[in-house]
C-alpha cells in the first residue's frame, strides 16, 4: 500500500468536511446534499484507510 497517496487522501478527505461543515450557510440548497454524502463517503473510506494500515503495520 502507497502511503503517502493514502496519507495525502485522509487528510483531503477531512479538509473536504471541514471546509464543507464551515461554509455550509453560503452553499446552495441544491448542491448541499451531494457535497455532504460525498464528503460523508471519502471520510469513511479514510477511516477505514487508517484502521487498515494499523492493522497491517507490522506485517
Amino acid at each position: 500500500m502507497n502511503t503517502e497517496a493514502s496519507i495525502i487522501f485522509i487528510i483531503a478527505a477531512f479538509v473536504l468536511g471541514g471546509v464543507i461543515l464551515m461554509y455550509r450557510n453560503s452553499l446552495s440548497a441544491p448542491l448541499r446534499r451531494p457535497l455532504a454524502i460525498t464528503a460523508i463517503v471519502f471520510i469513511l473510506f479514510a477511516f477505514f484507510l487508517i484502521v487498515y494500515s494499523l492493522t497491517t503495520m507490522g506485517s
